[in-house]
């Protein structure tokens, strides 16, 4: 029985006011909003949580990618014949060439500049530039540029896939001009360019007469990136056989990344060799060390000292790649890059990650 006495009265909790005699927030006095978040009218108090914010609500989104699908190998053909009901990670080889492919497509600050030389003819160069370029290019969607600085005829526009026109960097050149300042939009760059299509790059090409004028200089070609520097990410340069010439040294100056090309004989490996000692010489050791062997293989490399060649050169810089034979690539034609071959575009993603973890 109750006595009347505050102490014997049970408490009866909490309690709930209709909205006429509650706050503008929804509670009595006695049950404030917990601070700092305002309560809606129908929610209860609860423990405070800090809500996520939308920076880190967006790193977490980009932190959860999701996994690779196989699509190569076994694991690539179990996951397709049962479509997709069996889905098995990708395997170590697939895995290798996912991180490759990242490398290649990661941010590198600005404009970067990968330098192909070796002053030996037929050291597999202009193939270089263009599958680097190729690589980089279809990875990255774009924005990148394969540009012939021979100082007098190269080879470069005509391994490449034609365009529309058939104009050179002399003719840029002669009208740089038209780009001076704000002056000059890609659209307007693309008459002195040639696209590659299905490669997703553009070519300048250098003047393919054999009875050109005078050689460009160190300052031409300067004066032709600060152009070009303006609409790509991303420059391949091929380069001629005369180490001394100011075109040469000009791009070897303002490389990111050198690249170093020779075939599977010891000529052309000596004539590289040869070169990188001039490049010692003359100040540019880190150059040197940093740089990337490419090692392009003949049909057949019998009585061939291949791995000679690559101690030499393993020694010398920082990476040595082989890349396969491949019969397209050595008839001399402008190269169909949709005709390539699995083992040959394989080999070219891992010499352009390479390279990218260079820049």
């Amino acid at each position: 029985m109750l006595d009347g006495s505050a102490d014997s009265v049970p408490d009866p909790g909490p309690s709930f006011h209709s909205p006429s005699s509650e706050s503008s927030t929804g509670w009595t006095a006695d049950h404030p909003p917990q601070e700092p978040y305002q309560l809606g009218p129908h929610q209860l108090p609860g423990p405070a949580v800090r809500p996520i914010t939308a920076e880190e609500f967006a790193r977490r989104r980009a932190e959860r990618r999701p996994q690779p699908q196989a699509e190569r190998g076994l694991q690539g053909a179990l996951r397709k014949s049962t479509f997709g009901l069996i889905n098995p990670a990708p395997g170590r080889r697939e895995q290798e060439q996912h991180a490759d492919i990242d490398l290649i497509r990661r941010n590198f600050g600005g404009l970067r500049q990968i330098t192909v030389v070796n002053p030996k003819g037929g050291a597999g160069k202009t193939v270089a530039v263009l599958m680097l370029a190729m690589t980089f290019g279809q990875r990255r969607g774009g924005y990148v540029l394969a540009w012939d600085n021979n100082e007098t005829q190269g080879t470069l526009g005509m391994r490449a896939q034609q365009d529309f026109h058939s104009r050179t960097v002399r003719d840029l050149l002669r009208d740089l001009h038209l780009f001076q300042g704000a002056q000059g939009r890609v659209g307007d760059l693309s008459h002195y360019v040639r696209a590659q299509g299905e490669g997703m790059f553009e070519v300048l090409a250098s003047d393919e007469s054999a009875t050109a004028g005078e050689m460009l200089t160190e300052l031409a070609f300067g004066d032709i990136r600060d152009v070009v520097s303006r609409f790509y990410k991303i420059i391949v340069v091929d380069t001629g056989n005369n180490v001394r010439a100011p075109n040469w040294q000009a791009a070897v100056d303002a490389t990111d990344q050198l690249v170093v090309t020779l075939s599977a004989r010891n000529d052309s490996a000596e004539t590289a060799a040869r070169m990188l000692d001039h490049l010692e010489q003359t100040g540019r050791v880190r150059t040197v060390r940093q740089a990337v062997t490419v090692l392009s293989m003949p049909p057949s490399h019998r009585e061939l000292d291949v791995p000679g060649i690559e101690r030499h050169f393993a020694s010398r810089t920082r990476a040595v790649l082989r890349v396969p034979y491949e019969r397209i690539i050595d008839a001399g034609e402008p190269i169909a890059y949709n005709r390539l071959s699995t083992a040959t575009a394989d080999a070219w993603l891992k010499v352009a990650a390479a390279v990218a973890s260079g820049l």
